[in-house]
């Protein structure tokens, strides 16, 4: 079975999961990144590719000064 539906694009649920992301860090900034992650992860049934992918780019908080 297809992970997404006729009408949703296959960047749809990425989009939709970083943007839980997002607002889970807003929500909850006292939670660890990876616990949120592994949170859209699962909410959004995805990938292993799109798990590596997000860990890789948005598990740890990167300053940017």
């Amino acid at each position: 079975m297809s992970a997404h539906t006729p009408t949703q694009r296959p960047g749809d649920k990425m989009k939709k999961a970083v943007c839980a992301f997002s607002e889970l860090l807003r929500e909850h900034p006292e939670k660890s990144r990876v616990f949120l992650l592994h949170q859209v992860e699962i909410k959004f049934d995805l990938s292993p590719k799109e798990c590596e992918f997000l860990n890789n780019h948005l598990a740890e908080c990167k300053n940017q000064e």
